[in-house]
């Protein structure tokens, strides 16, 4: 079964700094101050944020694909990515992001330690009956 991080990615966009106060008329109430959500004269800033969402998908075999999100939509999909830059990639994230990874990791490794492990038992066994077939 697939082991699944994903992450969230904000990046400011241009901040706008309010614009100087201005005298309302009688015709501008004080109520379409109130609609933009900030009061009259206000030097508040906004800071518009992107929203990215960067998912990566591992199996136990050890390989890993990343997709990228925009706005719901998928900007990306089907990268193929070596465990090597995702454990790299989360380190530089976060200790606890790194710690969750790494256990995936470990557990992949510790799964084709064993396959090779079977594999080199088979390999000998081979090798045996062959030379004893060649010595016969």
């Amino acid at each position: 079964m697939p082991e699944t991080s994903e992450v969230t990615v904000e990046a400011p966009e241009e901040a706008t700094e309010a614009a100087p106060p201005t005298e309302q008329s009688a015709e501008q109430p004080a109520e379409a101050s109130r609609k933009r959500g900030r009061k009259p004269g206000s030097t508040v800033r906004k800071t518009r944020t992107v929203e990215l969402t960067l998912t990566v998908t591992g199996t136990a075999d050890g390989e890993w694909q990343a997709e990228l999100s925009h706005a719901g939509k998928r900007v990306l999909q089907g990268l193929t990515i070596p465990a090597v830059a995702v454990s790299r990639a989360a380190a530089e994230l976060h200790e606890d992001i790194s710690k969750a990874i790494e256990t995936v990791l470990d557990t992949a490794r510790e799964q084709h330690q064993a396959r090779l492990a079977e594999l080199e038992a088979e390999l000998t066994k081979v090798r045996q009956a062959l030379s004893e077939l060649q010595d016969g």
